[in-house]
């Protein structure tokens, strides 16, 4: 059971409450930020509350057992808060979210009400909506290895144990858009090497972006497609590392990255032709045919 603070539970016993919501979030790269839906800003524990950001809450739900509690959080986007920019590059995916009750008339009075995680972000031009998930909620992600004939370990993970340094190269950006791309820098290599790799912007707006390669077609300049638009289009000169890819075939372990010791699939492992298929004219030990 809770137990409320002795001078916020005398603040509430009077009836006429001076009370609002913080959110303080931190974000995976360690960057916290404070804001609040008071009309003024706050600092609350030590840290300031921004109420710039036109940070408001809905309704919370919440449930006994490990029934993960939801909610939501919206706000407008603001350079001195959370740009569009920032949303569209993931900064705030997975992010902790410390729901703070205050009464803004004494800050020093205050409760951590829940803790939450943002999950799945709607934006529109001006604003967003982030959905706020309880930590239970985890509970719910699949967890474990599934059997297949596909590796499932991540190259040049621990599991996979390929060093990446043999196959990674640099180069630059010679034209692109935000779904493939014309570099420089890796005209050496064979189509298809970096397909299925990542390749991870080291200079310009996109800095410290990876993006996951769908296609490689060797040239000078080579050219690149991607899975998914990059959240802009990178300028030419913008620079990157690129890692060569692996479709987690068994014969691209062992003849491209000569790893097959530490392949983690189950190449041999019968398919469903074999699972659905029934024995039609066996021999029987005694040279007889059994039926089918």
């Amino acid at each position: 059971m809770r137990t409320l603070p002795a001078a916020l539970t005398a603040h509430i016993d009077t009836g006429a409450t001076t009370l609002c919501r913080c959110w303080r979030l931190t974000r995976r790269d360690g960057t916290v930020l404070g804001f609040t839906e008071h009309d003024a800003d706050l600092t609350v524990d030590g840290m300031r509350f921004f109420a710039a950001s036109g940070f408001s809450a809905s309704e919370a739900e919440t449930a006994l057992g490990l029934a993960a509690p939801n909610g939501e959080v919206a706000g407008a986007f603001s350079s001195d808060a959370i740009s569009d920019v920032d949303l569209e590059r993931g900064r705030y995916d997975g992010a902790r979210v410390d729901v703070l009750l205050v009464n803004w008339a004494d800050p020093s009075q205050f409760l951590l009400e829940h803790v939450r995680e943002i999950g799945e972000v709607t934006r529109t031009e001006n604003s967003f909506r982030a959905e706020l998930r309880g930590l239970a909620g985890r509970l719910d992600q699949p967890s474990g290895r599934l059997y297949g004939r596909r590796c499932d370990a991540r190259l040049g993970d621990a599991r996979c144990g390929v060093s990446l340094a043999a196959f990674r190269a640099t180069g630059s950006i010679v034209a692109a858009d935000t779904l493939q791309a014309s570099v420089s820098g890796v005209s050496a290599f064979a189509s298809g090497w970096f397909g299925f790799g990542v390749l991870t912007f080291t200079s310009g707006a996109l800095t410290g972006r990876a993006v996951d390669i769908a296609g490689h077609q060797a040239g000078d300049p080579a050219r690149l497609t991607f899975w998914l638009p990059l959240p802009e289009s990178p300028s030419a000169g913008d620079t990157f590392e690129i890692v060569a890819g692996c479709d987690k075939a068994f014969a691209t372990c062992k003849g491209k990255f000569g790893n097959a010791l530490n392949f983690q699939g189950f190449p041999h492992m019968p398919g469903s032709d074999f699972a659905y298929s029934y024995v039609s004219g066996a021999t029987a030990h005694d040279g007889s045919v059994l039926a089918g």
